[in-house]
């Protein structure tokens, strides 16, 4: 990480707050906010003590003491203030899912790479430090050959039709809030899926309340997920081999502890995982490091993989008959 880079939040609802937390938290500068309004502005900025309060998410853009520009804004906005960041020459990390389709996604990546800016989807999941040491695990041969993936995403959130999640004109919704995290672990553990099925229940609004899929992938090797905005779970994950699975606690998509078992369910390894605040600073350290490095891409989340997962979204969406207005 270098302290060299300077971050300007856009948005300052709940995500942007928990990130903020863990950029100052981990020794991150953070120079400048924007909001709709100068009136939150200036309250984020001081809840926080960062020293430029913007009224709009142009003036946010356009401040020459901002390097990064963190989009925390609802689905549907992620594009248009991706695309101002970057022709405002800001290198440029959005909150996941990078957009509501792979269409808008791949607008943003071909801008960004045409203005030699870095461009990351905020899946913070794929930088914690037990998905980097299970990665670890797979490509040593610990599990054998990966045959399964299982993992679900499933919470109790707020019912309320005006509610964002429950809004389809805010991209809400079970799929791009929840559903994001297990089908980019599937893509990240097993690889681009080759067949996809999927199925949904949907509520009085319109939204999906709960996707479930089941993918193929290179090799013949499956995964399923199923993500839900209206019950609960124990949102656990497993990863299936030959030789042995590793068995990821809740809540796998955050920072936890899993367990490396062999075949007889003896444990040969157990990861506790040692986090401060939420984890989302990793993220962070991502994409510093790519810029102080000058590449554009790195190997964990490169963006023409985060334009992939959204046509893997598009695709059960299609399946699903889910569409959002304007598409």
């Amino acid at each position: 990480m270098t302290t060299l880079l300077r971050w300007g939040i856009l948005g300052t609802g709940w995500i942007a707050d928990l990130f903020v937390k863990d950029l100052l938290l981990t020794g991150h500068q953070v120079s400048s906010v924007g909001s709709r309004t100068q009136e939150n502005a200036e309250r984020f900025a001081a809840r926080f003590g960062i020293p430029n309060a913007h009224g709009s998410y142009e003036s946010l853009v356009a401040d020459p003491q901002v390097d990064i520009v963190y989009v925390a804004t609802p689905h549907p906005m992620h594009a248009g203030n991706a695309m101002a960041a970057l022709n405002a020459g800001k290198h440029v990390l959005i909150e996941k899912p990078i957009t509501v389709n792979a269409a808008e996604a791949r607008e943003i990546v071909d801008l960004a790479k045409a203005r030699k800016l870095v461009v990351l989807e905020a899946m913070w999941t794929r930088f914690l430090p037990h998905m980097v040491r299970i990665r670890e695990l797979i490509a040593s041969g610990a599990l054998g050959t990966v045959h399964s993936v299982v993992a679900d995403h499933t919470r109790d959130l707020p019912d309320d039709p005006l509610h964002r999640l429950n809004a389809l004109e805010l991209g809400g919704g079970a799929l791009l809030d929840l559903g994001i995290y297990p089908v980019s672990f599937a893509w990240d553990i097993l690889g681009q899926p080759e067949e996809i099925l999927s199925m949904a229940r949907f509520k009085a609004t319109g939204a999906d309340a709960e996707v479930a899929t089941l993918f193929r992938h290179g090799g013949g090797a499956l995964s399923t997920t199923i993500s839900s905005s209206d019950n609960a779970g124990r949102n656990v994950a497993s990863i299936l081999g030959t030789e042995a699975r590793i068995d990821i606690d809740a809540t796998w998509y955050a920072p936890t502890s899993f367990r490396l078992l062999d075949s007889e369910d003896k444990v040969i390894e157990t990861y506790v995982s040692d986090v401060p605040g939420r984890g989302m600073q990793f993220q962070a350290d991502e994409i510093e490091r790519l810029v102080a490095a000058g590449m554009l891409a790195g190997d964990i989340l490169p963006p023409e993989e985060s334009v992939a997962i959204m046509q893997t979204l598009d695709t059960i969406r299609a399946q699903i008959g889910l569409r959002y207005p304007g598409e």
